[in-house]
């Protein structure tokens, strides 16, 4: 029996899902409204978010509606030259992270010298290099 092959999302995918995922969370929509104004189910809407599933673009047209925005405003990561594209996309992935919108949410609001103890706190706590390098981007 041959081995089955499991291909990895593509990261534009995964970049396109994460930015209806942001956009749905940021207007407070719930999956299953989205999944019943795009005829879908909303496991479906779970694989587009995630990447799983790509998303066609007459179906990316109904999300943008469901969603109160442009098709433009959710690929306005793939617009930039590759360096800043890569760097949109690893922050779109990064945004997947259970818990990162709750936390930016929260973070959003500290006041300024909060976040400045706050981000101390997380580069004394945090011994990869990547996390310094994000922050100083």
């Amino acid at each position: 029996m041959p081995a089955t092959s499991v291909k990895a999302p593509d990261p534009m995918d995964i970049a396109l899902g994460a930015a209806v995922r942001i956009r749905r969370r940021t207007i407070g929509m719930s999956q299953e409204a989205l999944a019943d104004q795009c005829g879908v189910s909303f496991q479906q809407i779970q694989k587009y978010e995630n990447g799983a599933n790509r998303i066609s673009f007459s179906r990316l047209v109904l999300i943008a509606r469901a969603l109160r925005c442009r098709v433009t405003d959710l690929m306005d990561v793939f617009d930039g030259p590759d360096k800043d594209t890569a760097r949109d996309l690893d922050l779109l992935t990064r945004m997947r992270t259970p818990g990162a919108l709750e936390l930016l949410a929260a973070y959003e609001r500290l006041p300024p010298e909060a976040r400045s103890s706050l981000v101390s706190l997380l580069r004394a706590l945090t011994p990869d290099a990547r996390v310094k390098a994000v922050e100083a981007a």
